[in-house]
């Protein structure tokens, strides 16, 4: 049991890259006080952890009785990513990060924690691994996730506010550079049916 947890674990770790996310973290709540972004960390933690356990009991028959195919699902998650990329590039002020409320739901819960990646992942490890492995290793995967992203005041403090400014627009290129890749590999799966 202990050995499908580990193997489970290792495929949702790579497909959740909470590393590979906190830069992105770091920038979207730039200028967003230590209590709000525990509320964000929180809710982003909570929304992930219910899309993904959902989606191992559900997934496979959401898809089937919609008519969607994974590709469509990385194509529209592709194109969410796309357009929260776009408005970070283009608004200089951040505005629009500070007032929303669901920030921590879209994008962290939901696409860059939990997205068409882990979702994907999921369905595939659950026959391989089992429900149970799959769920503990998605837990176990979004709340260290959480911890990564509670730690995110360490890196302000060492790359300083002029760095987390610069890394803030790299960031949105990379995420839109993630996003064109998501769009990518599901045209390709929409092609290969």
């Amino acid at each position: 049991m202990l050995k499908n947890i580990l193997l489970a674990f290792i495929p949702i770790f790579v497909a959740v890259d909470a590393v590979g996310v906190l830069p992105i973290f770091v920038s979207l709540t730039e200028g967003i006080d230590k209590q709000e972004k525990l509320k964000i960390i929180f809710q982003s933690v909570m929304t992930a952890l219910c899309l993904a356990i959902g989606f191992v009991f559900l997934g496979k028959a959401i898809f089937k009785f919609l008519n969607i195919s994974i590709g469509d699902f990385m194509v529209a998650g592709g194109v969410i990513l796309f357009c929260i990329a776009i408005i970070d590039i283009i608004n200089p002020t951040k505005q629009r990060r500070k007032l929303s409320s669901e920030l921590g739901a879209v994008p962290f819960g939901t696409p860059l924690i939990v997205g068409p990646a882990v979702l994907t992942t999921s369905l595939m490890i659950i026959s391989e691994y089992g429900v149970l492995s799959t769920l503990v290793s998605i837990l176990a995967n979004v709340i260290l996730a959480g911890l990564i992203f509670a730690g995110a005041g360490y890196f302000i403090k060492a790359v300083g506010v002029a760095g987390t400014r610069a890394l803030s627009k790299i960031t949105s290129l990379l995420l839109a550079a993630i996003a064109v890749m998501m769009i990518r590999k599901g045209i390709f799966l929409i092609l290969a049916l």
